[in-house]
């Protein structure tokens, strides 16, 4: 059976993604973004309807996070306008570990239609397409909680169990919480990705107080240096984020993709090796 299938930043890290993997499986897909006609964006509630008429399914990925200020309204009344729409399922992607995903994760719960949570940890390729490439292109990594252990997983999992979510109605009403098959240090990843590229990469360890002065200092908008101090703090230092979760295999039936395999791929593609370019 063919699905109409809305993907929310469908240009972004698993949303591009999920797109590729359902066109490929024959899938009819829209891809909500604001240069998609018709137009998303999560800024602009008008938008939500006419991007999901006609639509069986929907992927939802919240920007930049469901941890900010607004969120909670935004996914309410995507979940209003989906129902309204006729709208069937629902595919959230949320955080592991932030109280306020979870906050978001029971409007969608408790909107009436089926649904799937997926809650990820940190993703390997932060460190390959967002804001952590820049560090590791300059060779040298400053970044506070040295000694947190974190489960990185590769967005390509994660794509591959929001597939799996959206097209098996095995999986309406379950949360899966997406994991790396190891908890790995800042430091380690460093080591790991040093080694991968065969490149000189130094870890530096600093304090919050030394993070955030830092962004500050390079002129991050207000909202983005709080998202990422919170992300730190309270994300990352929550012992909930730091468990190794199997759900990746109970899914998709393979282990989950371990860091080094990531940082070997990703030094392969070349992107490591170009010359440095700002991610923020």
């Amino acid at each position: 059976m063919t699905d109409h299938i809305l993907v929310t930043g469908g240009t972004g890290k698993t949303g591009r993604r999920v797109v590729t993997l359902l066109q490929q499986l024959g899938h009819q897909v829209r891809i909500g973004s604001r240069r998609q006609q018709p137009g998303f964006d999560w800024t602009d509630y008008s938008t939500f309807a006419p991007a999901l008429r006609g639509i069986d399914k929907a992927y939802i990925v919240y920007s930049p996070d469901l941890a900010v200020p607004g969120a909670k309204e935004a996914i309410l009344a995507f979940t209003q306008a989906a129902a309204d729409e006729g709208v069937k399922k629902l595919v959230l992607l949320s955080g592991k570990g932030e109280q306020e995903a979870e906050a978001c994760e029971q409007i969608v719960a408790q909107s009436g239609l089926r649904y799937t949570l997926v809650r990820a940890s940190w993703f390997s390729q932060n460190f390959s397409e967002s804001f952590l490439m820049e560090p590791i292109m300059t060779g040298q990594v400053a970044l506070p909680l040295p000694h947190v252990q974190i489960p990185f997983v590769d967005v390509n999992d994660i794509a591959e169990v929001v597939v799996q979510a959206l097209i098996q109605d095995d999986y309406d009403g379950q949360t899966f919480e997406i994991t790396g098959p190891r908890a790995l240090t800042f430091p380690q990843v460093v080591e790991e990705i040093a080694s991968a590229t065969g490149r000189s990469i130094t870890y530096h360890p600093i304090t919050m107080e030394e993070y955030r002065n830092g962004l500050e200092k390079a002129g991050l908008p207000d909202g983005y240096a709080w998202l990422l101090g919170y992300l730190f703090e309270e994300v990352l230092a929550n012992p909930d984020n730091q468990a190794i979760s199997q759900d990746v295999q109970k899914v998709l039936g393979r282990p989950a993709t371990d860091f080094s395999e990531y940082a070997r791929q990703t030094a392969e593609s070349g992107v490591w090796s170009h010359p440095m370019v700002s991610y923020i």
